[in-house]
């Protein structure tokens, strides 16, 4: 048996399967009905426990050429029906030892769409998977539960390049997915990814001709030395934000940014155009949202979210800064918005005409 339980002492019973151990996390859900893959291994989930909407999970086991990074990032993962006999010609391996191997904690056999309705009426919240039920320890040690360094935790250490025949794209990474550096790499880009706390001075000495903020988990406003840089290189090169880099360059002009209630995780959250009115289905994961007003004063929002009306693109008045709440690629989801790469190598192309 396992057991997850909420801060409010809600608790689920369930049965363990992937890494037997015992682990805290913000508790949020996913609705996406594949990818559960790219999702364990998004640096975007640190810190998080997962719970999928769709309820059969592990179908068509792992196959290491769809990882995001080199390993699963969330902090558990929480499923209603786990396939215990996969059937994919390309897998390698099947999610529960893929699971051990990486020592994520799991549960199966709860009720995942109760599980959602509480996230969706009362908000994402800390939770806790225990083998057994938890301790008085635990449960005192998951009222104080707080996500911290996330940024820091799963940006590169070290400066690398992707080559490329192109223009040279700066890559921030915040906690980059590897499809959107293939993305970059597929417009013809040479890529140079720098750690998330490089010094402004360093990439504008190195001279790109554009410079990507990439997608990353936690708090934007957690991240004011981060900021700061961000500030520095506004106006001095074309800038493309990706999630949380779109977040940071809202805050880096003066906008605000607030939580959402339970946040948008899935593959299926279909975004608008004002501009043209085209809707797309996009692949979003975030806990934070920009404030539409505050945009006003440096720019305007180019795309919005048909769900909740949040904001998901702004176009800056400088005319060289576009940023998309959204992912753009494709890994998981569909692609309808994957022309978003070419109309950023375009704005880079003109200007260093």
């Amino acid at each position: 048996m396992a057991y997850l339980t909420l801060i409010d002492g809600t608790q689920y019973e369930g049965v363990s399967f992937g890494y037997e151990s015992d682990s805290m996390g913000e508790v949020v859900f996913n609705t996406g009905m594949t990818g559960y893959q790219e999702l364990l291994t998004d640096p975007s989930y640190v810190g998080q426990i997962v719970n999928m909407t769709y309820p059969l999970i592990g179908n068509y086991g792992v196959t290491p050429e769809d990882s995001e990074s080199d390993s699963a990032k969330v902090k558990g993962f929480i499923v209603r029906d786990y396939c215990e006999a996969p059937s994919n010609w390309r897998m390698k391996d099947t999610l529960q030892d893929y699971l051990k191997q990486n020592k994520i904690v799991a549960i199966h056999s709860i009720d995942t769409r109760a599980l959602t309705r509480k996230i969706r009426e009362c908000g994402a919240m800390p939770g806790i998977i225990t083998q057994e039920k938890p301790t008085e320890e635990q449960l005192t040690a998951l009222k104080n539960f707080k996500i911290e360094n996330t940024v820091a935790s799963v940006t590169t250490k070290e400066i690398y390049e992707i080559k490329g025949e192109g223009k040279t794209i700066a890559v921030i990474d915040y906690g980059v997915k590897r499809y959107i550096l293939t993305c970059m790499a597929a417009q013809g880009f040479n890529l140079r990814v720098y750690p998330a706390f490089t010094p402004a001075e360093k990439i504008l000495e190195d001279n790109p001709d554009g410079i990507l903020l990439s997608n990353g988990p936690g708090d934007p406003q957690e991240n004011p030395e981060i900021i700061e840089q961000v500030k520095k290189l506004i106006g001095k090169k074309p800038i493309y934000g990706i999630c949380l880099g779109h977040q940071l360059l809202a805050l880096a002009n003066g906008g605000k940014i607030y939580k959402l209630k339970y946040g948008h995780r899935g593959s299926n959250h279909p975004v608008k155009d004002v501009t043209t009115g085209q809707v797309v289905i996009t692949s979003q994961n975030h806990g934070y949202a920009v404030d539409a007003e505050s945009v006003k004063s440096f720019g305007k929002v180019s795309h919005v979210n048909l769900n909740d009306g949040s904001v998901e693109g702004i176009e800056y008045n400088d005319g060289m800064t576009v940023s998309l709440q959204f992912h753009p690629e494709s890994m998981p989801g569909p692609n309808d918005k994957n022309y978003l790469f070419e109309l950023f190598k375009n704005m880079v192309e003109n200007y260093n005409k």
